[in-house]
């Protein structure tokens, strides 16, 4: 094989090529000017990748921002002109900075800012956060009141983006601010607000004048509302649980599922939209209806277990219709506590749906009997925890003849217990069936018992379960207010902090649920002789009523410890006191009212009576029983 000798013609060429490459690339390599252009470019890409520009009505709404002019700064206006067009004159102006103006009263602090003419912060004045920090509904840019618009020399812009100039005055004794986006001196869009004394709610209005020649009516102005709801309260599940989206659509209230992730509604006649969150609430109303509106809501709570600053993100898109060339606009705004009393004074507006009451009969249960009562009971007593365990002795009393109903039936039915087993001794077989289950319904009957009077009570009182699960988590007297080892009533009480989570339970320890399933489980293993004298005797193949009543006895409180663990602890306190003086009550009826002897006298005596006339459906009732009976003895006969 031919050697292989070294080429010194190649190698020369190699370098000369190699430093060709190199000066080429020397040469050509981009000036620091145009390194910063790129990465700029680069940036500002990745921004419009990550910020989503609003579309509605088939309009691009561009992000163009005014900053201060110098008015003789000639470079820097035409910059402005070139830009904004007519709306470079608020730039010039000496309110084109960062400058805010406060309204406030006895109740809230409101700070509303020259850029955007919005509301850049309110403060609740009587309220704390969970951590005993000033409440704020608006703070750090969680909130945004955006027009989006387009302009007659076909720009789009923004309102959050431009500069406003502020007048303060007084209207007897309410503060009115005015914030005006001039184009000229007598030709501007304004946002009106003014606040009365004592009140949450802020009168808010948008206008033009002499803006027909700035701003293109033809085609959409937009009305962009937003809002990131703060954690406010100590469960952030609990919290989230009781934080929505809710409106009145045509007179008809409507609500968003808390608990879904993402929610997206297209409304007509919009009369107000909230963006509520558990005890507190952001409210936009309008004097007249807006036509539509789009509606939604997302929940920010990815990890339940984990420390968070947001709950909800809000968002209302709302067109804005110009008659004549000019908006004019009437609506309000509140910013306060989701309150009963404080938001159905409001009448006429149906506000008082903001508060979660419930519906149908529940929310009938909470407004006309709960409320009034625990009004009542507060306004002498301070203590709330006093106040729910009196409230609870009243319902228990109004409740308690229900209780001596069920109780009574029962114990008709345990006098009566022998001769149904007698029946059931007498008619044994699965051949028997129906005709068993007729003599026992005609000793009933004649015995002047109804089987079914033993559960009508217990129906009648689900009702005011279900009214109280919605009454005391929506109750917002009880938020922060202690009682005995629990330092909020509308919080879980933690005893324990564990240093681990259990499914289901969470990872700390609440005493008024173990109470309550303790209760519970003494009330239920009292009621399980009651519930089984209620039943008929045990008949072939029906299943074991005893045994499915011993499981209940014992799941029933589990479920209930760790159902309520992190529920309001007045809630926890109120079934513990309610189940207590159940208890009491049916000690009393079964050791002091009722008469076993005198009960069975009773039934005797009506047996001997004549039967009385049976009703239209019991008549209807014997007659299918008996023409099933009869088709069966048939079948007998036939598979003989």
């Amino acid at each position: 094989m031919e050697e292989k000798k070294f080429d010194l013609n190649s190698l020369i060429g190699f370098v000369l090529l190699g430093a060709i490459m190199i000066y080429y690339f020397y040469t050509n390599q981009p000036t620091q000017e145009e390194l910063a252009k790129q990465k700029m470019e680069q940036v500002q890409d990745s921004i419009d990748k990550l910020t989503p520009v609003a579309e509605q009505n088939d309009v691009m709404y561009e992000k163009v921002e005014q900053a201060p002019v110098n008015p003789s700064d000639s470079v820097a206006l035409s910059r402005a002109q070139n830009s904004l067009g007519a709306f470079a004159y608020s730039a010039g102006l000496p309110s084109a900075t960062n400058a805010t103006t406060v309204i406030e009263n006895e109740l809230v602090k409101i700070t509303i800012s020259n850029k955007g003419g919005q509301i850049t912060e309110v403060l609740l004045k009587n309220y704390l956060t969970y951590n005993k920090l000033p409440l704020y509904i608006i703070k750090d840019q969680n909130a945004s009141l955006n027009l989006s618009f387009a302009t007659q020399d076909n720009r789009n812009l923004q309102t959050k983006n431009l500069y406003f100039e502020p007048s303060l005055s007084s209207n007897g004794d309410n503060q009115v601010l005015s914030m005006k986006l001039k184009v000229a001196a007598d030709r501007y869009l304004e946002y009106r607000y003014e606040l009365k004394p004592d009140e949450y709610m802020l009168d808010f209005a948008v206008r033009t004048q002499g803006m027909e020649q700035a701003i293109n009516t033809s085609q959409a102005i937009n009305l962009d509302w937003q809002l990131k709801s703060f954690r406010t309260e100590k469960s952030v599940k609990y919290e989230n649980q009781y934080t929505d989206l809710r409106y009145l659509e045509n007179g008809t209230f409507e609500y968003m599922n808390a608990m879904s992730d993402e929610d997206e509604e297209d409304v007509s006649n919009l009369n107000w939209v909230a963006f509520k969150q558990q005890f507190f609430t952001s409210v936009l109303l309008a004097e007249d209806n807006f036509e539509s509106a789009k509606l939604i809501s997302k929940n920010l709570v990815v990890n339940e277990d984990i420390d968070t600053i947001y709950t909800k993100k809000y968002e209302a898109y709302i067109p804005l219709v110009a008659k004549n060339g000019e908006l004019d606009y009437n609506m309000n705004m509140y910013y306060g506590p989701v309150d009963y009393t404080v938001l159905s004074k409001y009448e006429g507006k149906q506000l008082d749906r903001i508060v979660s009451l419930g519906w149908g009969i529940f929310r009938w249960i909470n407004k006309f009997v709960f409320i009034p009562v625990f009004s009542f009971l507060s306004s002498f007593i301070g203590n709330f925890g006093i106040v729910i365990i009196l409230m609870t002795i009243v319902v228990r009393i109004i409740m308690s003849p229900v209780v001596y109903k069920s109780y009574l039936s029962s114990a008709k039915m345990k006098v009566l217990r022998p001769e149904m087993q007698d029946i059931n001794e007498k008619l044994k077989g699965k051949e028997n069936a129906m005709k068993r289950q007729q003599e026992t319904m005609a000793l009933q009957r004649k015995a002047g018992v109804n089987p079914l009077s033993g559960c009508i009570p217990a129906l009648i009182q689900m009702p005011v379960f279900f009214a109280l699960f919605r009454f005391f988590p929506s109750n917002i007297d009880i938020r922060q207010k202690g009682f005995l080892w629990a330092d909020d009533l509308s919080a879980y009480d933690e005893v324990l902090q564990l240093p681990f989570k259990i499914p289901f339970y969470g990872d700390h320890v609440s005493l008024f649920p173990i109470l309550a399933s303790i209760a519970i489980f003494f009330y239920m293993q009292m009621t399980q002789s009651q519930q089984m004298n209620m039943q008929q005797p045990q008949q072939e193949g029906m299943p074991d009523m005893q045994k499915m009543m011993k499981m209940m006895m014992w799941f029933s409180p589990i479920m209930m410890m760790f159902f309520f663990n992190t529920y309001a602890s007045s809630l926890s306190l109120y079934y513990f006191v309610s189940n207590l003086l159940t208890i009491i009550i049916m000690l009393v009826i079964k050791h002091f009212i009722i008469d076993e002897d005198k009960i069975h006298a009773n039934i005797q005596e009506n047996k001997k009576r004549p039967e009385k006339k049976k009703s239209a459906f019991r008549q209807k009732l014997d007659d299918a029983m008996k023409q099933a009976q009869v088709q069966q003895e048939k079948q007998k006969k036939g598979g003989r």
